[in-house]
């Protein structure tokens, strides 16, 4: 079964924009599971991921932390817009940015729309306890955090977030 290892974290400076390799837009939604998921109820979500000029349909485990089953499966780009359009709840935007360090790809997200204003970097490892480097760029590590899901982004935007909320995220970085 493929495992997706995945950390999670804020920005500390915009530093990391001087090394971007290539960027890329990505629409997604969720088929699936997004409100049992938000209940508690799911045991996997469903959604469709269209990047560039591809897409593909994705199956991730219902679980918090930085481990977690994941399959990903090609479709038609025709087919992706369509589902986008007429079977997803909402459609989240951003842009996502590659940026190498020391070797390490990083995926920097920049959110549009509804969750303009939030950036986030994540890095995929080999295993759980696997190093990887710590630009001075990057923040707090919000992986187990599930707000910062992007399957909570759609329901609970981060425009909607209270100014309370977005400052004690400021201040922890």
């Amino acid at each position: 079964m493929p495992i997706e290892i995945e950390r999670k974290f804020l920005l500390a400076s915009d530093d990391w924009r001087a090394a971007i390799e290539r960027s890329e837009p990505i629409a997604q939604g969720y088929l699936v599971g997004a409100q049992a998921l938000r209940e508690g109820h799911a045991r996997a979500s469903v959604r469709a991921r269209l990047a560039g000029e591809q897409a593909w349909l994705n199956i991730k485990a219902a679980t918090a932390g930085i481990a977690r089953a994941e399959f990903d499966y090609p479709i038609p780009l025709v087919d992706a817009r369509a589902m986008l359009a007429s079977l997803c709840d909402g459609v989240l935007e951003k842009t996502r940015h590659h940026v190498r360090v020391d070797g390490v790809l990083f995926e920097v997200d920049e959110f549009g729309g509804d969750n303009a204003g939030l950036i986030v970097a994540e890095v995929e490892l080999p295993a759980v306890d696997a190093p990887f480097p710590r630009p001075a760029w990057l923040g707090r590590e919000v992986s187990a955090l599930t707000r910062y899901y992007n399957v909570n982004l759609i329901a609970h935007p981060y425009r909607q977030w209270s100014p309370a909320e977005r400052a004690a995220e400021d201040a922890a970085c």
